[in-house]
């Protein structure tokens, strides 16, 4: 028995008590005052279920809307790649200047790094490889 049924039942038996003690006549009153104070409960329960679901459900909206998929768009791409071209030319003379071949590899390898780590988050299964199924057998 939890503690909201604990206080119920301290109402009911408070109702009971003040019956006994009004007699008849108040009866009719005294169970009105009961049964309100149940409806206010089952109101507030279920008000918090409702509120409870309407979050959980407003969390998976909102995460689902975060997803990488849902804010990719052709002018981001087109930008991300904009940029990573203009970056890629004063990027590749430091490199290149500062520490010849390795450091101009070491720029590059970072431009590539960067774009590959972009187009893996807009596109998931871009990098993945299509293997066969656990069971299944090519020799027919």
């Amino acid at each position: 028995m939890d503690a909201r049924d604990t206080e119920l039942k301290k109402e009911l038996d408070a109702t009971l008590h003040a019956r006994r003690e009004l007699g008849d006549e108040y009866e009719s009153a005294l169970v009105e005052s009961f049964l309100e104070k149940v409806d206010q409960r089952i109101d507030a329960a279920v008000e918090r279920r409702v509120r409870r679901q309407f979050a959980e459900q407003q969390v998976v909206t909102a995460r689902d809307s975060r997803s990488p998929a849902a804010t990719d768009s052709w002018g981001e791409r087109f930008g991300f790649g904009i940029v990573s071209l203009i970056l890629a030319v004063p990027l590749s003379a430091i490199g290149g200047g500062v520490a010849h071949l390795p450091g101009l590899l070491a720029a590059w390898a970072g431009i590539v790094g960067v774009n590959a780590f972009q187009a893996a988050r807009a596109h998931p299964g871009l990098f993945r490889r299509n293997r066969p199924e656990r069971g299944e057998d090519f020799s027919g």
